[in-house]
């Protein structure tokens, strides 16, 4: 049988080499490539990146969102590598896998190279950022250019990204002027979600049968202490076994709020913005548990599924992170319904009935098995023929918590602007980004084992986003051709 050749793209010395040190911000250009280190392209990149930032100051004007002073956020390390806070003005370095084409001669060359590539992506972000400020900015919100412009990645500032997301996740309509209109009756309908849903059943049942009592004067009050005996349903006393108990389901919800809690509570431990005893870690934490504990109440036939938290976590993340304090300030509602509209298009994989269905986890990790087939036939053999290495033991991860716990978290919000964009729904790219991601480090699973491409695949190393999500495109552009 005849290999197929593996394309130039795949290999370019760009992607190989120790990234150039860039902002925390950076993001994602699938479309670059490597361009001399002349002066007429220093020339021009120092004139485009004039040019953008011209245009930005000329539409921040009419956008929106404010500014005022963020949050306090504390970013701490990961063992794995440095966790970058997106909202930070500090600087890192990213390193990609040695498996691109990387060697020790041409680090020179490839850092030079790689130095120009960041110099125009920066100055691409400043002119996306323009382009999406201009694009929110407008009566009528063109969804096909926001969706374009995001697929690239957000640059973060001004609220961009948590106002994108909002409209990607269809949580804000395209129309500007009902966003006021539609906020104020989602963020007035989770309180009363909040209200009726994390009541404890005594105050359930004193709302609900308030208690007269006739004073010395035969007049009624509202007696707002515990009902007597005597008017106590069998449904409502606290040792009734019947279904339709309020306390009996009470005891049963118990079990799953004890599972959200420790889950909410090793959701990002290296995260100041979760974890901790500050007042503001703790008040994200109750945010969470409050959604997480809201929907499963909702939907009893899902109710909570472990792993939840970490697709709660980017979205509440960015929304509290709002520079908009009234924004900031709703971010738990507004995250509850971009949750459900984001789970919609997952929640068959968190059903373990469905799991052998043609809608369940099992039949998304045999798409992404056939993907890797059509598009790498040798690594497709030599995973699953000849090393046995079962997709199952490393997508299953991948697929359910959307790669959020693949990559650190600033380059897994990248990811989600690339998901979140694709019209058909995230789940097409989120296969193409996981066949990408196999592709990507193809040499060293065709020269291991069981043993070490299962170790390799189930602690994905660092990789240069940008690169991923370059590969993941042309994988789409070679399914569509």
């Amino acid at each position: 049988m005849v290999n197929k050749r593996v394309p130039d793209w795949l290999n370019s010395s760009l992607w190989s080499s120790p990234g150039p040190q860039q902002s925390s911000v950076q993001s994602p250009s699938p479309s670059l490539t490597p361009l001399n280190d002349d002066d007429s392209t220093n020339r021009s990149t120092r004139s485009a990146t004039k040019s953008s930032v011209a245009t930005v100051n000329a539409v921040k004007a009419e956008f929106p969102v404010e500014r005022p002073s963020a949050p306090t956020r504390h970013v701490a390390t990961r063992a794995k590598q440095e966790i970058r806070d997106p909202l930070s003005s500090s600087s890192n370095n990213y390193h990609s896998d040695d498996d691109n084409g990387s060697s020790a001669s041409s680090t020179t060359t490839s850092a030079s190279a790689a130095a120009v590539a960041a110099a125009i992506s920066s100055a691409e972000d400043i002119s996306r950022q323009a382009q999406l400020c201009q694009e929110l900015s407008r009566k009528i919100i063109n969804m096909g250019e926001v969706r374009r412009l995001a697929s690239q990645g957000i640059p973060d500032g001004a609220g961009i990204r948590a106002t994108v997301w909002k409209l990607l996740l269809g949580y804000l309509p395209a129309e500007k002027a009902l966003w006021p209109t539609e906020l104020a009756k989602k963020r007035s309908q989770y309180k009363n979600f909040k209200e009726e849903l994390l009541m404890n059943p005594s105050e359930i049942t004193r709302k609900l049968e308030k208690s007269v009592i006739l004073d010395d004067e035969g007049t009624a009050i509202d007696d707002k202490g515990a009902l007597p005996r005597s008017e106590i349903t069998q449904g409502d006393h606290p040792l009734s076994l019947g279904k339709n108990s309020i306390w009996n389901q009470f005891f049963q919800d118990t079990e799953i709020i004890e599972q959200i809690d420790r889950d909410v509570k090793r959701t990002h431990p290296d995260l100041h913005f979760f974890s901790g005893d500050t007042p503001f870690a703790k008040s994200n934490q109750d945010s969470l548990r409050n959604i997480l504990i809201v929907f499963a109440k909702l939907n009893p036939g899902i109710r909570y599924v472990q792993g939840m938290n970490e697709l709660l976590a980017p979205l509440f993340y960015v929304f509290r992170n709002d520079p908009n304090e009234e924004n900031a300030a709703s971010a738990e509602a507004d995250t509850f319904f971009c949750f459900v509209e984001l789970l919609s298009g997952f929640r068959d994989h968190f059903c373990q009935q469905l799991d052998n269905s043609v809608v369940g986890i099992r039949s998304t990790i045999t798409k992404l098995s056939q993907f890797l087939k059509e598009h790498d036939e040798e690594l497709w053999r030599h995973l699953e023929m000849t090393t046995k290495v079962n997709p199952q033991f490393y997508a299953f991860r991948w697929i359910t918590l959307l790669l959020t716990q693949e990559f650190n978290f600033p380059d897994s919000l990248l990811i989600w602007d690339t998901l979140l964009s694709d019209p058909e729904g995230p789940l097409e790219t989120l296969l193409r980004v996981c066949c990408a991601m196999l592709i990507i480090v193809r040499r060293r699973l065709l020269g291991g084992d069981f043993t070490s491409n299962l170790k390799l695949l189930q602690n994905y190393p660092s990789t240069n986003i940008s690169h991923l999500l370059y590969v993941a495109n042309k994988l789409r552009v070679k399914s569509a051709g």
